[in-house]
């Protein structure tokens, strides 16, 4: 039987936890970013876990991790 592929997008955007969740980054810190706080930009820098609800379509994305 071969193997089965990760999804190489889901691939660069989640990590797994030692917990058995995933790791993911946030959205809007890529550009104008003159408008927006130093606070905000600072915590839109933290990882986050995936919500559980969402565990189940990135575990079926990468299948190996």
């Amino acid at each position: 039987m071969p193997k089965m592929k990760n999804s190489s997008g889901a691939a660069k955007r989640f990590k797994p936890n030692a917990s058995g969740g995933y790791k993911r980054a946030q959205s809007h810190l890529r550009h104008i970013l003159t408008k927006k706080s130093s606070k905000r930009k600072r915590q839109l820098g933290e990882l986050l876990n995936v919500h559980a609800n969402d565990e189940s379509m990135v575990r079926r994305m990468l299948p190996y991790s």
